[in-house]
């Protein structure tokens, strides 16, 4: 907040609480003569002292200022690094955002998806809309307030600007409050993963067929379909039935809770992978008569818990999976052996999560326990032998930004140079990764020498958990933590 100077009185320190002003002398009214009780001390027409705003000669008052201001600490304050002082506040530098807006829902949701929907690709007119699915993670003591929420977020617009009165009116539709429209399906625990899957139609008029997977607390595996749910939004006074709130299947194949959930791109009827916390890993199956099978034996070979899972973009019997034993793992279901064909030891600490690029189908990007996160190139990845040991390859490129766990990692869904990571650190960067520096440009840091030149942009966000770039909004990112936060930013 700026600080302004207290105004003199311009009434001669007489108060005007009253409501009357002092009156004005008029003429021929007695004033009593006027004294100057110094004009005798000193009198100089040669000598002239020119004083600043506070009395003092300015080259007094700016050497004091200068010596003030060497006291000042000078570093640059990098968020998710530094700590404020108490009192601080930190608050975003609007003008570099094109889009900022934070929904609240009623518990926080640990995971989310961003659903597909039929307003066109590659959008980019105001105000924005977009449809996700999250699963809430109440208190324990009140674990059936847990629901399935199917959520619309509308009147999504862009960052006000200064502008000419001209301009405002064909901007007034761009400038609106966001709405977060819901539909709850309850649940008897907290969602620890959930990821949507459409199946097209056979009729082309229709929409296609939105389920979702859910990784509860409990162990358990629910898949709903949630295509009424999407549809009610847009098509007043539809009611959503009890029999529609029901999950299609619940699969009970895991003896632990997990957070590894993933549908298959390729196989549109419906092909699943989850992993649990005793490092089973179970293929699930949509069947022709509109049920579930999962194959009797789960895949195994991980030490530790699995902690993510990921489909092939390109190719429908392979996946890779993440493990709390430091090692990535790539399978193909079609193996007699049931092992994996390649394991690598990526990290000595937990990999949490892990990204497939769409783009270049050879890419991996991994985030770990310990903060860093890397990107490999799967053609350097040795096949495993009977007796050898998880291999060390080097990855194509490295960073130890973030000093908290990274929580979320996910490429750019049409440029293969961008990721977007979220850490425990409670914020969400965009990186670049075709940035090269020079050595003539790498001495110049700008006093940031522990930011690294493909950093593009750092967003606070408090304990975030997870964030996925929307695939038909260039740029925009939906993230989610203690609330649900959409932005996009001038950078991407």
């Amino acid at each position: 907040m700026s600080k302004r100077a207290a105004e003199d009185n311009e009434n001669g320190g007489v108060s005007l609480k009253g409501g009357e002003r002092p009156g004005k002398v008029e003429e021929g009214d007695e004033v009593g003569e006027f004294e100057d009780e110094f004009e005798d001390e000193y009198e100089s027409e040669d000598e002239i002292i020119e004083a600043g705003v506070d009395g003092r000669p300015d080259a007094e008052r700016e050497a004091e200022e200068k010596a003030e201001a060497m006291d000042v600490d000078q570093q640059t304050f990098i968020v998710g690094r530094h700590k404020l002082e108490p009192g601080q506040t930190l608050s975003p530098d609007l003008s570099t955002y094109e889009m900022l807006h934070a929904l609240s829902t009623p518990w926080p949701c640990l995971s989310f998806d961003i659903v597909k929907d039929s307003l066109g690709d590659n959008r980019k007119a105001y105000p924005a809309s977009m449809y996700t699915v999250a699963g809430t993670q109440a208190d324990h003591k009140r674990e059936k307030d847990n629901v399935l929420m199917v959520m619309k977020f509308s009147g999504l617009g862009r960052m006000e600007k200064e502008q000419d009165d001209e301009d405002s009116s064909d901007d007034e539709d761009e400038d609106s409050d966001p709405i977060l429209e819901s539909r709850s399906v309850p649940l008897a625990s907290a969602t620890n993963r959930i990821r949507a899957h459409q199946t097209p139609a056979s009729d082309s008029t229709r929409p296609p067929t939105t389920l979702t997977a859910s990784m509860m607390e409990t162990g358990v595996v629910l898949i709903h379909d949630v295509t009424p749910h999407l549809a009610s939004f847009d098509t007043p006074g539809t009611t959503i039935t009890p029999q529609q709130n029901k999950p299609l299947s619940t699969l009970r194949m895991h003896k632990a809770e997990g957070y590894a959930v993933d549908w298959s791109p390729l196989i549109s009827t419906g092909k699943l992978i989850t992993g649990d916390n005793h490092g089973n890993i179970c293929v699930t199956t949509r069947t022709a008569g509109e049920g579930w099978a999962t194959d009797s034996r789960p895949l195994s070979g991980h030490s530790g818990s699995i902690e993510e899972l990921q489909w092939s973009p390109s190719e429908k019997n392979v996946f890779a999976s993440a493990s709390s034993d430091g090692t990535i793992k790539v399978w193909d279901v079609r193996s007699k052996s049931r092992t994996a064909a390649l394991s690598v030891q990526v990290s000595r600490t937990d990999v949490n999560v892990m990204s497939w690029s769409h783009q270049t189908t050879h890419l991996l990007a991994s985030g770990a326990d310990d903060g860093e996160w890397a990107v490999w190139d799967l053609r350097q990845w040795k096949p495993n032998t009977a007796s050898s040991s998880p291999s060390k390859p080097t990855p194509v490129a490295s960073f130890k930004f973030h000093k908290e766990q990274i929580t979320s990692v996910e490429w750019h869904p049409t440029d293969d140079s961008l990721v977007a990571v979220a850490a425990g650190d409670d914020t969400l960067t965009l990186w670049d990764l075709a940035v090269e520096l020079d050595d003539e440009e790498s001495k110049d840091t700008g006093g940031v020498a522990e930011v690294p030149p493909q950093l593009l942009f750092v967003h606070y966000m408090e304990k975030a958990k997870e964030l996925h770039w929307h695939p038909q909004i260039p740029g925009c990112l939906v993230g989610t933590g203690e609330s649900f936060n959409v932005f996009k930013t001038i950078s991407v």
